[in-house]
């Protein structure tokens, strides 16, 4: 992909729409492969490419957030990308021209999931509108592809919580934006490291971090059986009192079971809000900057407390 983006650099500098001085950061999340050397490579023959290697693997979401405080300051506008290759680098163009226009975010939004799974397309989609009925405001069929202006940036640096949801927390931000469709491609090499136990913590991650409605939906839940209860009570009452209570086991394991399953669910949902409460007052860095390749190994880092590979424009 080095040389496709390469590439792109190059045609987008000769139609003048970034400047000479234009570059690409790419983001090593703490790899244990020779990421790193070939980063430092890339950097050596191309005064364009420079990177930063984090001190150990953050996740996706903070190495988004490192690479754009890392440019931050230096840069008009900045894009993300994924180095998979799997998002169109040929959307640039329309992006540039849309902030060019005005818009402060510029969303790279999917125009089908065709490359995806049956299974892994109707997740998606149906995580999408859970999530907007929760209450979080997202742009369907989003990933973390966008262009982002200098000001939006600034305001991003403000936020310095811990559990990271970049898709929910640019429409926080607000300013103008617009949606740039493009087809996403096939993995031009290798396979995939986001495994489904990340993708269902990140969805998590969404959810719990822009809506308390699953906690009222559990209020909800706890008022409704505990209705059902006293209209339960009137009734063993009253078979009580006329002589017609009929001993039995069945019923009462099926709502013991019910009942107690609800309610191991409701405290672990309740569980989930109150553990990011515990990380958010930890206030630990979000990542650590351990090396740059405009400076040895070991002789400066950089720690923050706030989050990929992003293009700017002078």
């Amino acid at each position: 992909t080095a040389e496709l983006f390469s590439e792109k650099l190059n045609e987008l500098k000769r139609t003048c729409l970034i400047s000479e001085d234009s570059g690409i950061l790419y983001v090593d999340d703490g790899s244990s492969d020779g990421t790193w050397e070939l980063i430092r490579g890339l950097t050596e023959k191309n005064q364009s490419f420079s990177g930063i290697r984090l001190s150990r693997n953050c996740g996706h979401q903070k190495a988004l957030m490192a690479g754009m405080m890392e440019v931050r300051g230096s840069c008009d506008a900045a894009v993300t990308i994924d180095c998979d290759g799997q998002d169109d680098i040929n959307a640039l163009d329309s992006m540039i021209r849309a902030y060019l226009e005005g818009a402060e975010i510029v969303y790279g939004v999917r125009s089908s999931r065709d490359t995806d799974t049956f299974w892994k397309r109707s997740a998606a989609q149906g995580y999408y509108r859970l999530l907007s009925w929760l209450g979080g405001e997202v742009i369907y069929n989003h990933g973390d592809y966008r262009l982002v202006s200098a000001r939006v940036l600034e305001e991003l640096s403000r936020y310095t919580e811990v559990n990271l949801y970049l898709r929910g927390m640019f429409p926080l931000i607000g300013f103008k934006s617009t949606c740039v469709a493009y087809e996403r491609q096939k993995r031009i090499k290798g396979e995939s490291r986001y495994p489904v136990g990340r993708m269902l913590s990140l969805a998590m991650d969404g959810i719990t971090s822009f809506s308390i409605r699953p906690v009222r939906i559990i209020t909800g839940i706890g008022l409704f059986f505990a209705l059902l209860s006293v209209l339960l009570l009137v009734y063993v009452l009253a078979s009580f009192f006329s002589g017609h209570v009929v001993p039995g086991w069945s019923s009462s394991l099926c709502s013991i079971s019910m009942i107690g399953g609800i309610q191991l669910i409701s405290l672990g949902v309740i569980g989930e809000y109150i553990g990011k409460i515990y990380l958010e007052t930890k206030r630990r860095p979000g990542y650590i900057v351990e090396s740059r390749t405009d400076v040895p190994d070991g002789d400066v880092g950089g720690v923050k407390n706030e989050g990929v590979p992003s293009g700017n424009q002078k």
